[in-house]
């Protein structure tokens, strides 16, 4: 088969775009006498890619015992490979060491778990997260996933594209670091962290950031005599500014091991055969940061994709995608892509571990294509088909049919024909695949300070802590960007890519922390005639949480001050009494030179304000922090991006129906999306990059429930 490449656009065979789409097959529970029945359906919907996991606890029963091949399919890997080739399906491989898939130890061995205790993740305390939650970089770890990997890899070797098989590419691992963070937090296990070794890793990550002992005492607040000496913080205490950079610094060291453990699993396949790409899936859309060590470490061809469920089970927050589902998708795949990736879903609800409340054929198949609306390029059904499990290995029932498309006993469902519809319109209309966003206005994203969101709760001795600026970037601006219908795009504020483009506007949303490169390439921005909204506040101190006011400096400004009047009335931009129920600052002093566009009316204090920079170049500063929920709220940004020469691509009439344009040449789709329970109706128009004039689209009724797309131009 040939072999599948991709970029930061799409997946290519040849060249020519084409979307990935998987769905997962598990050769250990579907029965060896249907597979090519279950495969040749997943074909004709569409599909061209399985996926599968390897689990080393079957494999692997007792230690040093190995088990492939025989009658029954259960064991038979091989076979399995050669039946998906014939079937023209490629596969990915997912050999562990973990595959959870509600499989008994997460689907590590028993005897792994049980016999050495030493090998777990553990608390700040000593304590054991749980039996099968181990501790990555453990010397013993490695060493016994380096005796299952020398018998797995040759296997999958032999299959991978490169040779003639259908391996189009090899999973790292499974959610990485979910075992950790789901059931304990960071880890702490002193033999894999190594404290107190002068030349261990803990150390080594020390004295890498800070050079010197000095200077990491000075930061810290402590008198080491050594990096040896220190001592990891006690977790969740961020009160001061010292123990938030601690803090910190744990995080970002725990993250890094996740990416040094990525390399040696990189290691160990490659050494062993394995030239397929490598793969690894975030947990979910608020996990993709977890991995930005990972991606810098892992030598390419990598690729790092996101889980998008929106249901399991009775504990998550919607039954159904909605349009809060919609916001984390489209921050996932936007992400991914900034990170230089296709966006790719590796786990998409093909049904659920649960029964109730269940995954229905018109909720899936509005998630799918609100998934490729959203910038989805690659997707795996999880699962596509199911089975029995092997007798001792669930953790559910002793059947795994998830409720999936094909059920455990080789039905049909009416899932499938969602997944069918979604598979055709794809294959079908190829060229999605490399068509991209049309934007009417970015949002920088700070992806470092993004992941600080985890340690930096509370605000501590500064004005707005980095979990407040996030959780306010996507449920403030960027939701209501979709209200309004300003086609947002998301940029990375550290990377230069962005920069030259000084015709779209730039949304900003800062914590008190930034670092100093990325004040600057602010300030180069709008020095170049860049427009840029800054909310709700300008950044006082850098990464490290030293002092730094570049931007705010070169503004001429003040950082932003709470607002002490407990019930403001905030006017802003001919938009009056916006609802203020997040929090609101003010500037006692407006810059030299700076226009006034809003105020609390109660108090008189500036809240928002303008002012000219070089070559024509803007900034708004509007010190509002809300939940959005109005529609004075979409008048208040579409206002203030109007001041700065917004220019969307498309308009539609109903706020409750949010859309996108994707484009590729002269092609274009825009996605209609009615994430809501109700009909909705909507009048559309848009002007596509290929035309030089808007297109009326006319009256649109949307079903409950649906993602209808309309396909425009050649």
């Amino acid at each position: 088969m040939d072999p599948i490449t991709f970029d930061s656009c799409c997946y290519r065979i040849h060249g020519a775009p084409v979307h990935l789409y998987s769905g997962e097959f598990h050769y250990f529970r579907v029965p060896k006498a249907d597979w090519r029945r279950r495969m040749e359906l997943f074909r004709e919907a569409g599909g061209n890619c399985l996926a599968t996991y390897v689990p080393w606890l079957i494999h692997e029963p007792s230690e040093g015992e190995f088990v492939f091949g025989g009658p029954d399919g259960k064991h038979d890997l091989e076979d399995f490979l050669v039946t998906a080739r014939e079937a023209g399906l490629w596969v990915i491989a997912r050999p562990g060491p973990y595959q959870y898939s509600e499989l008994v130890y997460d689907g590590l061995p028993r005897w792994l778990c049980d016999n050495y205790p030493q090998l777990r993740a553990r608390n700040f305390q000593g304590n054991d997260f749980r039996r099968s939650s181990i501790s990555y970089l453990h010397p013993l770890f490695l060493e016994k996933t380096a005796a299952w990997f020398d018998q797995v890899c040759p296997l999958l070797a032999r299959h991978c594209v490169g040779r003639g098989g259908a391996i189009a590419a090899v999973q790292l691992d499974n959610e990485m670091a979910g075992i950790h963070r789901w059931f304990g937090g960071y880890d702490y296990n002193a033999e894999t962290m190594q404290f107190g070794r002068e030349n261990g890793r803990f150390a080594a990550f020390l004295r890498q950031r800070f050079g010197s002992v000095a200077e990491m005492n000075r930061l810290w607040g402590s008198d080491y005599a050594s990096f040896g000496a220190a001592r990891p913080p006690a977790p969740g205490d961020t009160s001061t500014t010292t123990a938030l950079r601690r803090a910190k610094d744990y995080c970002d060291f725990y993250y890094g091991s996740i990416g040094e453990y990525s390399c040696r699993l990189a290691e160990m396949l490659r050494g062993r055969g394995i030239d397929a790409p490598l793969i690894t899936n975030s947990p979910n859309p608020g996990s993709n940061l977890w991995f930005l060590e990972t991606v810098q470490a892992v030598p390419p061809p990598f690729l790092l994709g996101s889980d998008h469920y929106y249901t399991l089970d009775q504990n998550w927050r919607q039954n159904n995608p909605t349009p809060q589902y919609a916001v984390e998708a489209f921050f996932s795949c936007e992400t991914l892509r900034l990170l230089g990736y296709p966006p790719s879903v590796f786990e998409l609800p093909g049904g659920s571990a649960s029964d109730w409340p269940p995954v229905t054929p018109v909720d899936a198949k509005a998630c799918y294509l609100a998934n490729v609306a959203l910038g989805m390029k690659g997707s795996n059904f999880y699962i596509y088909t199911g089975g029995p499990n092997i007798p001792g290995t669930g953790t559910t029932t002793d059947l795994y049919d998830y409720g999936a498309a094909v059920g455990a006993a080789g039905e049909v469902r009416p899932l499938y024909q969602s997944i069918k519809d979604v598979g055709l319109f794809l294959r079908n209309n190829a060229w999605l695949a490399e068509a991209e966003l049309e934007a009417g206005c970015r949002f920088a994203l700070d992806l470092e300070m993004l992941r600080t969101a985890e340690v930096w709760q509370a605000p501590g001795e500064f004005a707005l802590s980095a979990a407040t600026a996030a959780e306010f970037l996507r449920k403030g601006p960027l939701t209501t960007a979709f209200c309004a219908g300003l086609s947002p795009a998301c940029c990375n504020l550290g990377a230069d890519d962005w920069a030259a483009d000084v015709t779209t506007p730039l949304v900003v949303v800062c914590a008190s922390a930034m670092a100093a490169d990325k004040q600057r390439r602010l300030i180069r921005f709008l020095e170049a005639g860049g427009k840029a909204l800054l909310l709700p506040v300008l950044p006082t101190v850098d990464e490290r949480f030293e002092p730094c006011t570049l931007l705010a400096d070169y503004l001429g400004a003040a950082a932003g001050e709470k607002n002490a009047n407990p019930a403001p009335r905030i006017s802003v931009a001919g938009v009056v009494n916006i609802l203020q129920n997040g929090q609101s600052f003010c500037w006692p002093a407006l810059p030299v030179g700076a226009d006034l566009i809003g105020v609390d009316e109660v108090s008189g204090s500036p809240v928002c304000w303008q002012r000219a920079t070089c070559n024509g170049g803007r900034a708004i500063v509007l010190g509002s922090r809300y939940l959005h929920a109005m529609r004075e709220h979409e008048r208040l940004l579409a206002a203030l991006l109007q001041r700065l020469d917004v220019a969307p691509r498309l308009q539609c009439s109903n706020p409750n129906v949010w859309c996108t344009l994707r484009t590729a040449g002269k092609r274009s789709a825009l996605f209609a999306m009615n994430l809501y329970s109700a009909p909705m109706s909507c009048e559309l128009r848009c002007q596509p990059a290929w035309s030089d004039r808007w297109l009326e689209l006319g009256h649109y009724d949307l079903a409950a429930m649906e993602v209808r797309p309309l396909l425009l131009g050649a």
